[in-house]
């Protein structure tokens, strides 16, 4: 099988072609850019895949047209793995035009692109972000989506409404994966448990946004990888689906937890809430397990610990200054 993963060389790109060079031939789309952290990080993430037999790196923006079509007329790929976005809720807010270019329009080139070189099947990396506001949990794939509250939100609705219409209108097998909260090794630096991690392990007290009764459904990138690969091996149709760990955690518990795995004492600075945040994310995972054999194996105080594990290894390469989260 022929893969295309765009924003290969990020988080969740890096981990899923790992996964899938010497099985499958993997090409990786990034354009390593500096938005948020060092494209250096990216660039660790894919070395080790460069020597291996069956992987491509092409360096390009998935906005660039002509690039798109040399890179899908070189040959017939199977299945497209679309992960390439800006990520973020407040960077969003700040630029919500820049979020717009990028994941709007650039989702409709990988769209035009696989209908014009007729490749089958999408796999669109979505976000648990897109419900907004909805104090009802767990979340249902059945739950409306119309009202997301922050600009990335918006994005990634649009980007599952425009999967839909090529769905429709050229056939394309379209799965919809929801990731709720991803973490683990390799992590943005501005994600709560990758910022939070920097400063306790530097005795300097974590921005807590609210009074840290903010709950999220934390899901491992292992857990999340898993449930990708399980899309790879199906047909679909349309279909959205849930991938999360369908199990909530207090930020003021994942503080504590942090520290722990550190052997610290935890020291917060508490903030107003911010613009965009919502209150708790939770998924039901029924449908992941029905359709996907989906079955998430990390608890948060393991994943924690790996990825604080991971974080000592690579401490003298993790030198970004440390960005407020919640």
């Amino acid at each position: 099988m022929r893969i295309l993963i765009t924003g290969g060389a990020g988080f969740i790109g890096s981990h899923l072609a790992e996964r899938r060079v010497g099985r499958d031939e993997v090409v990786v789309l990034d354009n390593f850019n500096d938005f948020l952290y060092d494209p250096a990080r990216k660039r660790r993430n894919v070395a080790p895949l460069l020597v291996q037999p069956g992987f491509t790196l092409v360096e390009g923006d998935i906005r660039d047209e002509a690039l798109l079509e040399r890179v899908f007329a070189r040959g017939a790929f199977d299945q497209v793995v679309h992960i390439a976005a800006l990520g973020g809720v407040r960077p969003s807010i700040a630029d919500p035009g820049l979020y717009v270019d990028v994941n709007v329009r650039g989702t409709l080139n990988i769209l035009e692109a696989m209908r014009r070189h007729g490749v089958p099947k999408l796999v669109f990396a979505s976000s648990s972000s897109v419900y907004g506001i909805n104090p009802k949990v767990p979340w249902s794939e059945e739950g409306a989506v119309l009202r997301p509250i922050s600009p990335y939100a918006a994005t990634k609705v649009a980007g599952e409404l425009f999967a839909h219409t090529f769905h429709h209108l050229h056939g394309l097998d379209v799965v919809c994966l929801r990731f709720f909260t991803v973490y683990g090794p390799r992590q943005r630096p501005d994600m709560a448990i990758s910022s939070f991690t920097r400063l306790l392990a530097a005795r300097q007290p974590v921005p807590l946004y609210g009074d840290g009764s903010t709950e999220r459904d934390y899901t491992f990138i292992d857990d999340i990888v898993q449930g990708v690969e399980a899309a790879l091996g199906r047909c679909f149709g349309f279909e959205v689906i849930y991938l999360g760990n369908a199990v909530t955690v207090r930020l003021s518990r994942l503080v504590e937890l942090v520290a722990e795995a550190l052997g610290v004492e935890p020291r917060v600075n508490r903030l107003p809430l911010q613009p965009g945040d919502v209150p708790i994310t939770c998924a039901d995972t029924a449908r992941a397990r029905r359709l996907l054999g989906y079955n998430p194996q990390t608890p948060i105080e393991e994943g924690v610990a790996r990825y604080v594990d991971w974080f000592r290894t690579e401490r003298s390469l993790l030198g970004d200054s440390a960005a407020p989260v919640s």
